[in-house]
């Protein structure tokens, strides 16, 4: 009986300490990634609105093709984004755009089709996540999660920083926050907070409401305590309209 009743005790501490497993920046990620849609998100097409523009995104393991759309003038211009590289249509033509310009409508399509769907993504190669302190907003426990990029596929932006402030509770992505260099000797920053979230056939989507620091404060890992303390400006909401995915 003593036996049996030390195995007992002996596996219940066992089975306490597995639930009780430290969880890794990896094993946070992994599961918001899951609870966002996961694996959904590699054989998908999405179609939204953003600010005037119509966005489409079609991924099939690995193979994608972003575009953007919108009209200038009486002219239809369609931004294309895939593993070939950039080009642009003007009315369904084809047109030469130089090595500076391609850059940059890259950087902006992309940015626009990366955020839509965080934190799907946070798994690429070029990514390096770091777990940092626990930290409490609006009365909830967060994971805070640190993400830097490396040059070697990291794109045109890899020094920016994020920041991901992951609920302990459900693993969603309930805030985010960015650094990057707003002109060539200038840092930006950016504290995002999710509302309006919703499943699309699986997926999950959030506006989010735009926030920077007052003039001065250039302290990226202070953001969600200077948030608490109301002292951030909104300047703007992130809205993503009628998305649709297949």
């Amino acid at each position: 009986m003593k036996h049996l009743l030390f195995c007992s005790v002996f596996l219940l501490i066992v089975s306490s300490c597995k639930q009780e497993k430290t969880l890794t920046a990896q094993d946070i990620v992994d599961k918001a990634i899951e609870i966002s849609g996961g694996e959904k998100h590699k054989t998908s097409a999405i179609s939204f609105d953003f600010r005037d523009m119509h966005y489409k995104a079609v991924r099939d393991n690995g193979i994608f093709q972003y575009e953007r759309i919108f009209n200038d003038s009486l002219e239809q211009i369609r931004d294309v984004l895939s593993n070939d590289g950039f080009k642009r249509y003007i009315n369904e033509k084809e047109v030469a755009v130089v090595d500076t310009m391609a850059a940059k409508y890259t950087r902006s399509v992309n940015s626009v089709h990366y955020f839509v769907v965080l934190p799907f993504g946070l798994n690429d190669a070029a990514v390096n996540k770091e777990l940092l302190e626990e930290v409490t907003i609006k009365d909830k426990a967060y994971h805070k999660i640190k993400v830097s990029f490396s040059q070697e596929g990291g794109g045109d932006d890899y020094e920016d920083v994020f920041m991901y402030w992951i609920n302990k509770e459900d693993f969603k992505v309930d805030y985010i926050a960015y650094s990057y260099m707003d002109s060539p000797t200038e840092l930006g920053l950016r504290f995002r907070e999710a509302y309006n979230e919703r499943y699309i056939n699986g997926l999950r989507f959030v506006d989010y409401n735009n926030y920077k620091p007052e003039d001065g404060i250039l302290d990226l890992f202070a953001l969600d305590s200077l948030f608490e303390l109301g002292k951030l400006k909104q300047v703007s909401k992130i809205e993503n309209l009628d998305v649709a995915v297949e």
